[in-house]
């Protein structure tokens, strides 16, 4: 029998979906739903489901921003054969893409084990979820805001990168929390910081789906709840991208921090009147 249910995977893919690009961590918010719905958080199949339908989300990303994307690979695959094409900023950040890659998949490889344990708890999701909110806000004010997409260097792409892996060692810190508050600090605005955000996202994510996959076929979470989550995902991740990218443009972050804050106490609330377990 599968360890979570079609009905279960619709409102699990609309939380990924809804979270996923927002800072206010999808981890987070998928193990305090699967909390109160009775999963357990830590069994693999259910790990493996929440990677998995994070490809819906990808696959929103990947559709959002097509030409985007068609733009900086035609750029990488000119680059690889001529070398004046090499000078191209797509090209380049092509190539830096796949550099601040590395580091959170290779921290992601070796600390497999305390990420799927000890910092799986939902207390490290409540203390992250508050935490993330203080460097979100102190990065929506230390940073100048006058930097573009365009002004992004192998520098600012490595930092952003490398970043993801507060959110991958502490759930509830958020990705595109970390990423887009890095971001800031070094002086993107708003947008290049979402963007850039996105970007980053699309093979560390995507691994991390492929990678668990095996689990969350293996272990019991279901073919049936797999494909609905992941589509669910999909659409709802879809129509998030597009309001946040018109969000961000006139807006500070101010709403998801306290929006954080208040998940993050009411968090701690339930798990220390039992309500939830950890």
């Amino acid at each position: 029998m599968s360890v979570i249910n079609v009905g279960q995977a619709v409102v699990l893919g609309a939380v990924e979906g809804v979270t996923e690009f927002l800072p206010v961590s999808s981890t987070g918010h998928l193990k305090i739903v699967e909390g109160l719905m009775g999963i357990p958080v830590d069994d693999d199949a259910v790990v493996g489901f929440s990677a998995v339908i994070q490809v819906g989300a990808i696959a929103a990303v990947l559709v959002y921003f097509f030409k985007d994307i068609v733009r900086i690979m035609s750029a990488w695959f000119r680059g690889l054969a001529d070398r004046e094409e090499r000078y191209h900023h797509d090209y380049k950040f092509a190539w830096w893409v796949i550099a601040a890659t590395i580091p959170i998949v290779a921290v992601g490889l070796a600390a497999k084990p305390l990420i799927q344990g000890p910092l799986a708890s939902l207390w490290v999701v409540a203390g992250s979820l508050i935490v993330g909110s203080g460097v979100m806000w102190a990065a929506d004010r230390m940073g100048r805001h006058k930097r573009g997409e365009d002004d992004t260097s192998f520098k600012d792409a490595m930092l952003v990168g490398s970043s993801q892996i507060l959110a991958l060692l502490f759930p509830g810190f958020s990705r595109s929390g970390a990423t887009m508050s890095t971001a800031l600090m070094l002086d993107l605005d708003r947008v290049a910081a979402t963007r850039l955000s996105f970007f980053l996202g699309i093979p560390a994510l995507t691994g991390a789906g492929i990678y668990e996959l095996k689990d969350a076929l293996g272990t019991g979470a279901g073919a049936a709840p797999l494909v609905v989550g992941t589509l669910v995902s999909f659409v709802v991740a879809y129509a998030s991208i597009a309001w946040l990218l018109k969000f961000v443009a006139k807006h500070s972050f101010n709403a998801f921090v306290i929006y954080r804050i208040a998940v993050g106490l009411l968090l701690f609330g339930l798990l220390g009147t039992g309500v939830l377990n950890s």
